[in-house]
Order: structure tokens, then C-alpha cells, then sequence
């Protein structure tokens, strides 16, 4: 079985790909044509590079993984359902049936918090009662909240510019649309990573760390009102914003999700449990491969910000706290990286790092809005 997926993997692109394939890059093509023939007078030359460039990574990430192929689709397809029922009044997410009650963008995403919380529920369930159909009830709880969380955002985007088209932006420019984000992220990582290792029982653990997410998206939205679309503050109004933050939210869903697996690598080798997660190499295989994934994307997230703030501020680093924090967690994962690569480190130790790590990554990507002020301060609290 080896030998034959590593012939795979060296066969040329067209003889990995069969027609689902080609037909999933066709749709994406068809949708970014749409859109550009729509919306092109209002882009210029950057936004048309970054609608390109997604339609190429779309394309990439459906052939790379197969889930995304129908996840995608119908999470648009989802959304698209909504738009026609606005009739271009926002007023109508609060009037007509179907908007109020499921496809409004608050709705969508509370159906989002609300089958997130079930499935940590029923993982659990799985885990104590050694239930393979239990596990796989809770895999399709998280696959239902992921698509009615993509969808979410998606309609939210529609709604900020029903507002005013001076006001629509994408929605990652305050904490409850990055704590969706995060939570849609982490999820969608975990879902892809428990059927390459075939690891369903890790669930009930990664579940955890998107229920705590869930309940601070609940409190920010019925405590603060945060769920109110507001316009953009000009330090946020740029292209930059597109590209920023989502790769920086790879990196946070990805050191989340490793630190969690270090959690059930530590009850593994105690023996607490160990009957029922995975086993301690198989986390600790899933752990250095989320924490790769999310190094690679953090990068590219300080590297994009550094030429933000060079475009906004005129310098590409300034020591803000939000910068230095950043700079914090990048050197955290970076050693990380280097004693499991190069001193071969395996087990407990790592594991355990990876647990503190989520606490370094915790003040970096909140932490620093509630106590430390700086030129990021507009993301406070």
C-alpha cells in the first residue's frame, strides 16, 4: 500500500486528477469569472490579483484534499440561498422566515455554535463508550457547523455591504468574526487530519479548545453586541486585510489543534484514556504536522504584516506589543521545529511544550487586545 501511494504521489498531475476534479476547478473558475465580471470596476489591480490567486488555491486545496470539493460548494450554495431572500433590505434578516431562523448570517453562525457544542457532546460519548458510530455522528455534527460557519461569513459579507458600499468588507476585521474564523479553521483542520490518520477519538479533546471559542463568540455577541456590523477604522481598510488575517488564523487553528493533541499524548502516556484515543505516536504525528502546517502559515502571516505596516506606517516593524508577541510565538514554534527536526525529541516533553505553547498564542492573539495597548489597539475588546 505504501509503495503504491508513493507511485501516486510521483505521477504526474493529470494522472492524479480524474473528472470530479476537473469539474470542482471548473465551478471555481465559473464563480471567480462571475464575480470579477460583476465586481471589477470596484477592484483594483491587488484585489484582482487576490481573487485570482484564490481561485488557484481553491482549485489546489479541492485536489489536494477531497472533502473540500463538495464542503466549499455548499457552503456557497448555502449562502446563495440567503442573498435572493434580502431583496436588498438588510431589514429582512429580521422578517422573513428562513433568514430570521437559519440563513441570516447571526443565524447561520449560532446554528454554527450550537452544533459545534453537540458535537463535542457526542464525541465525547464516543470516547467513553467506545462507539465508532457515535465518533462518526460526531464527525458530521463538525462537518454541519463548519458549512453553516463558511456559510455564515459568507452572507455576512453580503450584509456589510447592504449597509452601504462604503461599509462592505470581508469579514475578518474584528474578534467575533476572527473567533468564527478560528473556530471554523481549527475545526477544518482537525476534520482533515482525523481521516488521514484515521484518528476519530481525538475529537472529543480538539472539540474542546472550539467549545471554549464558541462560548466567548455567545458572550461577545449577547454581552457586547459585537455581532453589529460596523464600518472599517482606515488603519483596517486595505487589501492587506484580505491576505493577513486568515494566514495568521491558520497558524492560531493549528498550534490550537496541536496543543490539544498534546493534551491526549500526555493523558496517553499516563494511561489515562489510553485505551481509547489514538495512540501517543499517532498524536504525536498529528501534532508536528498541524504545528508545520501552522509555522509555514504564521510566517507568511509576520512576513504579509511586516509589508502592511510598511505600507500604512512607513516601517516594517515598530515593537508594538501585538509585533513582539508575534515575533514571541514565531521563535516559540521555530525551536519547537528545531529540537523535534534536529535533537530528534519525541513524547512528553514536546507535548507539554505544545500545551504551553497554546497559553503564548492565547496572549498573543488576545491577551495583547485586553492589556496591552499599541498601533493595534483597534482590536480591543
Amino acid at each position: 500500500m505504501e509503495l503504491a501511494n508513493a507511485s501516486y504521489a510521483r505521477a504526474p498531475l493529470w494522472r492524479r486528477t480524474n473528472l470530479w476534479d476537473w469539474a470542482y476547478a471548473l465551478l471555481i473558475v465559473a464563480a471567480a469569472a462571475y464575480t470579477f465580471g460583476l465586481y471589477h470596476n470596484s477592484m483594483d489591480v491587488y484585489e484582482q490579483g487576490i481573487l485570482a490567486g484564490s481561485t488557484l488555491g481553491l482549485i489546489a486545496l479541492g485536489w489536494f484534499w477531497k472533502s473540500w470539493r463538495w464542503y466549499f460548494p455548499l457552503s456557497g450554495a448555502v449562502a446563495l440561498l440567503a442573498i435572493p431572500l434580502y431583496q436588498h433590505d438588510l431589514a429582512r434578516g429580521q422578517q422573513a422566515f428562513w433568514l430570521k431562523y437559519a440563513l441570516s448570517s447571526q443565524s447561520a453562525i449560532m446554528w454554527m455554535c450550537t452544533l459545534f457544542f453537540l458535537a463535542t457532546g457526542v464525541y465525547w460519548a464516543a470516547l467513553l463508550r467506545r462507539s465508532e458510530q457515535l465518533a462518526r455522528m460526531g464527525g458530521g455534527l463538525t462537518w454541519s457547523a463548519a458549512v453553516m460557519g463558511l456559510a455564515g461569513l459568507f452572507v455576512r459579507w453580503y450584509e456589510s455591504y447592504l449597509i452601504a458600499p462604503d461599509v462592505g468588507h470581508i469579514p475578518v476585521s474584528n474578534l467575533y468574526e476572527v473567533f468564527v474564523l478560528f473556530t471554523l479553521i481549527t475545526a477544518l483542520m482537525y476534520l482533515y487530519y482525523e481521516a488521514r490518520f484515521a484518528a476519530r477519538q481525538a475529537g472529543a479533546l480538539v472539540l474542546l479548545v472550539i467549545s471554549a471559542s464558541v462560548a466567548f463568540i455567545l458572550w461577545y455577541t449577547f454581552d457586547r453586541k459585537a455581532h453589529e456590523i460596523q464600518p472599517l477604522i482606515p488603519a483596517l481598510q486595505s487589501w492587506w486585510m484580505k491576505i493577513h488575517v486568515p494566514a495568521n488564523f491558520v497558524g492560531y487553528g493549528a498550534f490550537s489543534l496541536a496543543a490539544m493533541l498534546g493534551v491526549g499524548e500526555l493523558l496517553s502516556l499516563k494511561g489515562w484514556l489510553k485505551d481509547r484515543l489514538p495512540s501517543a505516536e499517532v498524536l504525536d504525528e498529528m501534532m508536528y504536522k498541524a504545528i508545520s502546517v501552522g509555522f509555514l502559515f504564521f510566517t507568511i502571516a509576520t512576513i504579509l504584516g511586516a509589508m502592511w505596516a510598511a505600507d500604512a506606517w512607513g516601517g516594517y516593524w515598530s515593537w508594538d506589543p501585538k509585533e513582539t508577541w508575534a515575533l514571541i510565538v514565531w521563535l516559540n514554534y521555530a525551536a519547537w521545529l528545531h529540537i523535534r527536526l534536529v535533537k530528534g525529541w519525541r513524547g512528553a516533553p514536546l507535548a507539554w511544550w505544545a500545551v504551553i505553547g497554546l497559553l503564548v498564542t492565547s496572549f498573543a492573539f488576545l491577551g495583547v487586545n485586553m492589556f496591552l495597548s499599541g498601533l493595534h489597539s483597534y482590536g480591543g475588546l
